[in-house]
């Protein structure tokens, strides 16, 4: 998202200044003023505005849309084309701000959303890329729950709006990418489940009506989107060459889920061109997919000034007036930016786009706020009118951020002499790196402003007796401060380096050059390790993966923790996993690869399958034949689990019809499409989980399936994941897959159709692998 490069660095340099304030819940409860919120059809202050049917309640939403559309002149419409949508006061609407931000709970990125008089501040949660570690649908909708009652609450002051631009579902395919951190990770079927859930947190109606939204979620960037800034190629003028297969196989899984299982509100279409057209500028993927195949309820909208890229940057028209109807007839409705406001009224003049489009546009716009309640009067009146400053920053809300981080905290290394730390056997700590006292970096970006903050050294030090270095300046780390570091670390029973990434590092319009540790991190790890009087504990905190090797490898180091960007509360959760309050149970949402993968690898070559003749070795888990540091699904726990399959078929047979072509020659594979019966074949997996460790924890089961050779298939691919709950030592429990043959084993073949693969698949279950034929 969301803004041009340059004023999006300036807004989040100087908000960067602000951050290193800690807020402190006490003063959230001082209400200095407080302001009312943005609605339409103020009928108790304007009786007459009874009169118009866009106002009557009682009225079906299109007709009070077609009532209100029919009521504006063409210079009226075009502005609400644009996200500082206008007011007619003759109508009673008033100004709106459609872009607000909610990537990890309520942010002020954005005008739509601001932190000032009576909530100064939200809850924020991990960013995505740590949450989505946890593999815990449950968890993923509880925080977009709790963060759309606080927007809710935040609107009732007049601090925010209701139309929130997230959540970011871009495949992280590359560890590369700067904005890697905002997304679920590598994996499509993870990136959908996060995608659906987050969604529904957000937007499902308290009183289960359809209908209504909570709040209106955005799907982001819409499509095939993941290159910012990368050796003089940026997102603005890169053209995404990507293969039928690919784009259907793994880059529109994500978005397709949002719209048909999160029935969400809203699609946000990219900067980047895909195969030569703006994704903006697309009426197949717009139109034609979005609205057509998906049947998108809702409104879909540019990233911002994208129409005034394609036209500026990508010379894809020869004037603004064809940008505009170019887009119009693409399917956009909204743009976020002003781009539409200033020509769309020159583009219907000149006959390049007829008024209809316009009115289409902004019905789909009006619609989305009608489920909003935006046109039913006061919202203090309606479901959520109650809420206010208290519901914001609860303790309850703020429990559930640490609880969020703990859940995602991936354990990528443990030895015998390392993890878990007994706080009577560790008396001393010794805290060193950049990010051990950091407050803004856990946050991630498109952050708002937290609650309050608990460092990794606030988190350490209500445990045990502290002593802290920072080793590094800053995380790029130019010149390591050794001595202090490793004076302390000669002395105290154990050290903790919390070392890794910012946004200095890895951030919107930033991508990567390197996977090493920035600077001399390297050097301050071993030079610590080498004279560490007890283990010593490497913490990783990024939103990328990093070549750890050397740390992975290391008979110094005992053990290493990768964090994310934990959020508000991330030092606490820190501090529980470290000393055995929080038995980890997060696992990798994407690969870490070795330095010598940005030497094989161009950032923009967008193929996700291998190329033996080229040496091309492919993309994450499901395609690399490559070397990796650690892969996809890798943690740990601090105790043991068995697991067997209880229940699971050998042969599952597709029914075909008498006269269908696979019953007289030999097919590898079967149109799903072809066969309406194959979407009734579905088979039910039941594992059983023992804990047979000493120590109670959880454990994230993946089911994964290795098809048969045939249309490029993947080598491995995620079925499904299970979050088993706290078991005790020697404790057993189940769990259960249930696997639809049309939708979970087939694969896409070359030209974008799904076909299920004849043949052996084999199932892994962990190091379990189950044999499955699948014949006609």
């Amino acid at each position: 998202m969301a803004s041009s490069s340059s004023s999006s660095s300036l807004f989040l340099h100087s908000q960067a200044l602000t951050f290193i304030i800690l807020l402190s819940y006490s003063f959230f409860i001082s209400v200095k003023s407080q302001t009312t919120p943005v609605f339409a059809c103020d009928i108790a202050g304007n009786p007459s505005l009874a009169n118009f049917t866009f106002c009557d309640s009682s009225a079906t939403s299109a007709d009070r849309v077609n009532d209100l559309v029919k009521r504006l002149t063409l210079s009226e419409k075009v502005g609400f084309l644009v996200n500082s949508a206008i007011s007619v006061q003759r109508l009673g609407i008033p100004k709106y701000e459609w872009w607000s931000e909610m990537l990890h709970g309520v942010s002020d990125v954005g005008p739509g959303t601001r932190f000032t008089g009576p909530v100064p501040g939200a809850t924020s949660f991990p960013q995505v890329i740590l949450t989505a570690a946890s593999f815990n649908v449950t968890l993923f909708q509880a925080i977009g729950k709790v963060a759309s009652t606080e927007a809710r609450a935040m609107y009732n002051v007049g601090s925010a709006g209701l139309t929130y631009w997230s959540p970011n579902v871009n495949i992280f395919r590359d560890p590369r990418w700067g904005r890697g951190q905002e997304t679920p990770g590598e994996d499509p079927l993870l990136s959908s489940k996060y995608a659906s859930n987050y969604v529904k947190g957000l937007q499902q109606s308290e009183d289960g009506d359809i209908n209504k939204l909570k709040v209106a979620a955005c799907c982001k960037h819409y499509t095939a989107y993941d290159v910012d800034n990368w050796k003089g190629t940026d997102r603005y003028h890169f053209n995404a060459v990507v293969n039928q297969q690919d784009l259907d196989d793994t880059f529109q899984p994500p978005f397709k889920s949002c719209v048909l299982d999160g029935n969400v509100a809203s699609v946000m279409c990219s900067y980047n061109k895909v195969n030569g057209k703006p994704t903006c500028a697309d009426p197949d993927l717009l139109a034609g997919v979005i609205r057509g195949q998906w049947k998108l309820n809702g409104y879909i909208v540019s990233d911002c000034d994208s129409i005034e890229v394609f036209y500026n940057d990508q010379k894809y028209t020869k004037t603004p007036e064809e940008a505009a109807a170019v887009a119009l007839l693409a399917g956009l409705d909204l743009n976020c930016g002003d781009y539409l406001g200033k020509y769309t009224e020159g583009a219907v003049k000149a006959g390049l786009v007829n008024e209809s489009v316009v009115d289409k546009a902004i019905s789909n716009n009006f619609g989305t706020l009608m489920r909003l309640g935006f046109f039913e009067g006061d919202p203090r009146k309606q479901l959520y009118g109650k809420l206010g400053p208290k519901d914001v920053c609860t303790q309850e809300n703020q429990e559930l951020a640490r609880e969020a981080a703990r859940q995602g905290i991936v354990l990528l290394k443990n030895t015998p002499k390392g993890l878990p730390f007994s706080t009577t056997l560790i008396k001393s700590l010794a805290v060193i790196g950049p990010n051990a006292n950091v407050t803004h970096t856990m946050l991630g970006n498109y952050e708002g402003k937290p609650c309050k903050y608990t460092t990794p050294l606030q988190g350490l030090t209500s445990l045990v007796a502290t002593t802290y270095a920072l080793g590094c300046a800053n995380t790029a780390c130019g010149t390591a401060q050794l001595d202090d570091a490793k004076k302390i670390a000669a002395s105290a029973d154990a050290v903790v380096l919390v070392m890794g990434a910012d946004q200095s590092i890895e951030a919107e319009s930033r991508d990567r050059l390197d996977l090493t540790l920035p600077g001399q991190q390297q050097l301050l790890i071993t030079q610590v390790a080498s004279v560490a009087k007890g283990p010593v504990i490497l913490v990783i905190m990024s939103g990328g993966g990093m070549d750890v090797t050397f740390a992975k490898e290391s008979d110094n180091i005992a053990s290493i923790l990768w964090v994310g960007y934990p959020g508000q509360a991330g030092g606490a959760a820190i501090a529980d996993v470290i000393f055995g309050y929080y038995n980890p149970s997060g696992r990798l949402p994407m690969s870490w690869y070795p330095q010598s993968y940005v030497d094989k690898v161009p950032m923009t070559n967008m193929n996700m399958r291998p190329d033996p003749t080229t040496g091309y070795p492919g993309r994450t888990y499901r395609f690399y034949t490559g070397e990796t540091v650690y892969t996809f699904g890798d943690g740990l726990s601090y105790t043991s689990f068995n697991h067997h399959i209880a229940q699971a078929p050998k042969l599952i047979s597709i029914p075909l019809g008498l006269d269908h072509t696979c019953r007289s020659s030999k097919c590898r594979s079967i149109d799903i499409l072809d066969e309406p019966t194959c979407q009734n074949v579905s088979f039910s997996i039941r594992m059983r989980v023992k804990n047979v460790g000493g120590m109670s924890g959880g454990q994230t089961l993946f089911l994964f399936t290795s098809p048969p050779s045939v249309h490029n298939a993947p080598r491995k691919h995620l079925l499904g994941f299970e979050k088993v709950k706290m078991l005790r030592p020697k404790e057993e429990g189940s769990v259960s897959f249930k696997v639809d043959v049309c939708k979970d084993l087939s694969v896409v073949d070359e030209v974008g159709n799904r076909k299920i693969a004849l043949g052996q698949h084999l199932l892994h279950v962990g190091d379990l692998k189950h044999s499955l034929n699948i014949r006609i």
